[in-house]
């Protein structure tokens, strides 16, 4: 099979992921910080140095800022169900995914609302600007999407937490697309909250996320429960990073999940996305030369976008295309990707797209096996039209 869904969650994973769950199972599989014999204790010492692991790479103040979470959607409901009150405002990206913008349609039933700051690909000045434009004497937060799950495009997160800062505004951070991928530093980037999952440019297992944040006590909780400490209170803790961890954690994936980041720091993010990047713009090259491919972004840049490849072929549906490539043992992923907005943004909401996305693992003879697979369909098809592109300047 020729595997190029990694957008919706990298695989395979490597091995050192699969050993540190098969490990966590067989010899770690009691309940962290639930008992004080060895094993417990052990377990819960790992935990920990998950939790220092992704405090570090992503540089949050400390291991207790980092929350895991089931997912990166988990962790973004915590935040917006946990702050937001009556009359609050929250300015949004033209790019998020449905993990932000059907909480935000949920709690308009309890007063908040929302603004949409249109994104400029390629003109960075102008994205910062039309978030400016829609700050609100009630703004209470700024959520913006690093990098788009459907067309790869990076939004100057950098700028934006700079905004959010001059304006007293908090910043979230859909690190979705690009932890993993891009460096991200919370401190530099003026980031309160950094929602990420496990299972993508991690390269954890799925059901696995972490929300870091220096504000969690703020917070208030999802849902509450059992956490190991306090248990004689009836109220919830109110200190990190049990106030939003309640229930037995996920234990063995967290420990995949640490094998993980250490994959990533070993092989270095600006080399996986550099390999990324070429094997991205080696499928971008050959479908140009395919007529009837209809491509939406123009070839990919360092900097400018994360390794996500959305296109369409002339005469099939997505969904369609897509199935037809699964049967010919290519996966990818079709449809509208959880993000009507993004695509009402690049005018593919009629359409939806094909998207493929490589990983670390994926080689140039992939990329060329999939467009000689392409160039196949086409000709089945009897497309001789030119390539029109349809490309956002």
């Amino acid at each position: 099979m020729i595997y190029l869904d990694n957008a919706a969650t990298t695989w395979p994973k490597p091995p050192s992921v699969l050993a540190a769950v098969d490990n966590g199972m067989r010899r770690l599989g009691s309940n962290p910080g639930r008992g004080g014999y060895e094993m417990s204790l052990r377990s819960s010492d790992a935990i920990y140095e998950c939790r220092k692991t992704a405090a570090g790479l992503f540089g949050a103040p400390g291991p207790e800022c980092v929350v895991f979470t089931q997912n990166c959607t988990h962790a973004i409901n915590i935040v917006l169900k946990g702050m937001l009150k009556a009359g609050d405002h929250v300015v949004v990206s033209s790019l998020e995914h449905n993990a932000v913008m059907r909480p935000l349609n949920a709690l308009k039933e309890k007063g908040i609302t929302y603004s949409v700051a249109n994104v400029f690909p390629g003109n960075d000045e102008a994205t910062v600007g039309s978030f400016a434009m829609a700050v609100k004497v009630n703004t209470k937060l700024i959520v913006c999407i690093h990098a788009s799950n459907v067309f790869g495009t990076l939004l100057p997160i950098r700028e934006i937490g700079a905004l959010a800062k001059s304006r007293g505004i908090l910043f979230l951070v859909d690190a979705a697309q690009s932890a993993g991928l891009v460096p991200i530093d919370m401190k530099a980037c003026g980031i309160d909250f950094l929602c990420m999952p496990g299972h993508k440019g991690l390269y954890g297992p799925m059901s696995t996320g972490m929300l870091l944040t220096p504000h969690g006590e703020a917070l208030g909780t999802l849902i509450e429960g059992g956490t190991g400490s306090s248990s004689l209170a009836m109220e919830q803790p109110d200190y990190m990073p049990e106030r939003h961890e309640s229930g037995t954690l996920n234990t063995a994936a967290i420990f995949g999940l640490k094998a993980g980041m250490d994959f990533v720091k070993g092989k270095g993010i600006d080399r996986i996305y550099q390999h990324e990047l070429r094997m991205m713009s080696r499928l971008y090259d050959r479908l140009c030369q395919i007529d009837g491919v209809l491509l939406y972004t123009p070839r990919p840049q360092a900097g400018a976008c994360v390794p996500v490849l959305s296109f369409n072929l002339k005469g099939l549906d997505s969904t369609e295309a897509a199935s037809i490539f699964g049967k010919k043992g290519v996966a990818l992923r079709a449809g509208y990707h959880c993000a009507p907005t993004a695509h009402k943004a690049y005018g593919t909401l009629e359409t939806g797209t094909v998207r493929a996305a490589p990983s670390a693992f994926t080689q140039p003879g992939e990329i060329d096996a999939f467009v000689k697979i392409v160039g196949q369909v086409m000709k089945n098809q009897g497309s001789t039209m030119q390539n029109p592109r349809g490309m956002i300047k």
